[in-house]
């Protein structure tokens, strides 16, 4: 089914249809001219949260987003897994396929949506013309999420689900538990220990745009750990596929919404060189 959606004054028409997959409804929006582009949001955000971001690459780019599985306006689900998550990716070009685009888009994905496009591409090389990964999609040399970690992730989890009561009924709702969130931040943790085999079925460019400080720019307790580990992740990946192109940015994992603009100027870019 297709809708149309009027956006406030000053801002281009989008138009919206529903994605029915695996019990779940996705709404997926599109608006914008150019080179077509997909933006998959990650865990904990919604395409909501993404409004700047996409505002600035409808400029030039013809933007497909969407919300996942029990995040913003798509419904709740019995599951909550990576797998789920890759399905409702999946579901979603399945769809645009039908639809027909007029050639396979850029995979832009956010964190866990990294991840998604990582996989989605290995699987489906067809389908896309090359990924833009944020801040995810990083195959770490060892655990980032370790016995010592696991206090602070469950209390971060559980402040993110209080958070999401004052969202519900909104399109930045998350209907996740806390419980939900913990397990799939430690799913991720496992799904990025083999990641490197996923990059190594990959054609296509690839361009990263990194937090220098995914855990904040404190000097105590975990962070530097977390921030030392990120970045060696990415380092390890360039090393054996020195054809990825790394942008890091001054920030913390919440660069998205914090340096939109920047973000968008290195999409248009997105077969740069690596910078620091």
């Amino acid at each position: 089914m297709t809708t149309r959606t009027t956006l406030p004054a000053g801002e281009d028409e989008t138009r919206g249809f529903t994605v029915h997959h695996d019990g779940v409804t996705i709404p997926v929006s599109r608006g914008g001219r150019g080179r077509p582009l997909v933006l998959c949001p990650g865990l904990n955000s919604t395409q909501a949260d993404l409004r700047e971001l996409t505002e600035l690459l409808r400029r030039d780019h013809d933007v497909v987003t969407f919300d996942l599985r029990g995040h913003g306006l798509a419904s709740a689900a019995d599951r909550y897994s990576f797998e789920a998550f890759l399905g409702d990716l999946a579901a979603v070009f399945a769809e645009l396929g039908r639809r027909g685009l007029p050639s396979a888009p850029v995979l832009v994905g956010y964190s866990l949506g990294a991840d998604l496009a990582v996989h989605h591409a290995s699987r489906c090389p067809d389908d896309v013309a090359g990924l833009v990964l944020i801040d995810g999609a990083n195959p770490l040399p060892e655990p980032f999420i370790t016995d010592a970690d696991l206090g602070e992730f469950r209390t971060m989890a559980a402040d993110l689900a209080a958070r999401q009561q004052a969202l519900r009924g909104t399109a930045r709702q998350v209907l996740l538990t806390a419980r939900e969130i913990h397990d799939l931040n430690l799913e991720i943790d496992v799904v990025r220990s083999g990641i490197l085999d996923r990059y190594r079925k990959i054609d296509h460019p690839i361009s990263m745009i990194m937090s220098s400080s995914i855990a904040g720019d404190g000097g105590d307790g975990r962070a530097p750990r977390h921030n030392r580990l990120w970045r060696a992740g990415i380092e390890r990946l360039v090393r054996e596929r020195p054809h990825v192109a790394v942008s890091w940015l001054d920030a913390d994992h919440r660069l998205v919404f914090t340096h939109a603009p920047r973000i968008a100027r290195i999409i248009r870019g997105a077969r740069g060189q690596t910078t620091s």
